[in-house]
């Protein structure tokens, strides 16, 4: 399976609650990578792009969860 696939159902069964709590890890790690490849570049900066969508999923699941609420 793709990482995009387990990383989808990894979040479906999550509440609104654990949604925005890993909602902001994701973007407190997303800064420190940010700050860490701007000193010396990342080994693999590709990384930075699938955090940045796995916070857009995450952005996604919360308000489709608010909209059923």
């Amino acid at each position: 399976m793709s990482k995009k696939a387990d990383f989808l159902k990894s979040i479906q069964g999550l509440n609104e609650q654990d949604l925005r709590s890993r909602l902001e890890e994701d973007k407190l790690r997303l800064k420190k990578m940010e700050f860490a490849h701007a000193i010396s570049p990342l080994e693999n900066p590709m990384t930075l792009r699938s955090l940045r969508r796995d916070i857009a999923r995450l952005q996604t699941q919360l308000k489709n969860k608010q909209e059923q609420a």
